[in-house]
């Protein structure tokens, strides 16, 4: 891969991940219910989450989604459920933690929660399988050895993922001790809100023919 195309790539990444979706939404929640190292979990498993769609692309489950209506409608409506399940329960809330003071936390939710749902919202999304399976092959030299060339891309966009969930993380962690009570609640309910429409958003997606 040239200089140039390398990137190319993070700059595209870049504008993708950074782009409000599921994972930073969660990131940005994370950071404000929770403070920012325990949001940490959360970027764990969104950037695992990360290899694997890279993984799967490159073994051929992207092009099996898209072929497939089937395979596709399964991961789709499991994945939107799941946002949906998760924008309730933020709409529901009447408020995790007390402003003013990180540790100071009504219902803390233990690590190993946090990562699960960041990693499960986004290999539940068949909108990525699908977005890597036309994206990756633009940067993999066909004539080179593939696997290297998958590992490198899944570092780079692991990497890039993880600093701007850690930048949404840390608004959420500051912007809770600026707001007010109710300010922080709304905007917990803002995040409910936009997963729920990201959730109808992927129950309206169709795969191209």
């Amino acid at each position: 891969m040239t200089d140039i195309a390398l990137l190319t790539f993070i700059a595209v990444s870049f504008i993708g991940i950074a782009t409000p979706g599921p994972t930073v939404l969660l990131a940005l929640t994370n950071g404000s219910r929770y403070g920012l190292r325990q949001a940490l979990p959360g970027m764990a498993g969104a950037v695992l989450s990360d290899f694997v769609l890279i993984g799967a692309v490159g073994l051929g489950l992207g092009t099996l989604l898209a072929a497939s209506e089937f395979w596709f409608s399964v991961v789709k409506w499991i994945g939107a459920a799941y946002l949906a399940f998760l924008g309730i329960l933020l709409l529901r809330s009447k408020g995790s933690f007390e402003i003013g003071d990180e540790t100071s936390l009504r219902s803390p939710m233990r690590p190993a929660s946090i990562f699960l749902k960041s990693f499960l919202v986004a290999i539940t999304n068949p909108k990525g399988y699908l977005f890597f399976s036309a994206f990756l092959p633009q940067f993999i030299v066909p004539d080179a050895y593939q696997l290297s060339q998958y590992a490198v891309l899944a570092l780079v966009f692991a990497l890039i993922d993880f600093v701007v969930m850690f930048a949404y993380a840390l608004l959420g962690s500051r912007a809770v001790h600026l707001l007010k009570r109710d300010g922080a609640l709304w905007l917990e309910r803002a995040c409910g809100g936009a997963l729920l429409a990201l959730a109808g958003s992927l129950a309206l997606y169709r795969r191209a023919t």
